[in-house]
């Protein structure tokens, strides 16, 4: 009887197992409350709108110093050399902290 439940169990659907596992998972997971919920899509909202700002502004920024670059101020070509020459300091630096 133990060699039938075997082959039993071998020639189980494929589907039928997958159903039932993802059931028996479904299951274990913690599921939100509704103030979890709902703080968690506060939060998201909150950083997708920082986010949304913060890469306004930088691309304002850019495009005020490449409109600079472009008409060949020197000024702005100087602010431009000084501002690239600061990201890949910044890259360089969070490079080796994240190494170390």
């Amino acid at each position: 009887m133990a060699g039938q439940s075997k082959q039993q169990k071998k020639k189980e659907n494929a589907l039928v197992r997958y159903i039932r596992e993802t059931r028996t998972e479904l299951r274990k997971v913690h599921w939100p409350s509704r103030k979890e919920t709902w703080l968690l899509t506060k939060v998201v909202m909150a950083v997708t709108v920082g986010m949304a700002i913060f890469l306004g502004a930088l691309d304002t920024f850019f495009r005020w110093l490449l409109q600079g670059i472009v008409s060949e101020d020197i000024w702005f070509i100087i602010g431009g050399v000084v501002v690239i020459l600061a990201l890949v300091a910044s890259a360089i630096l969070i490079g080796n902290s994240e190494e170390v």
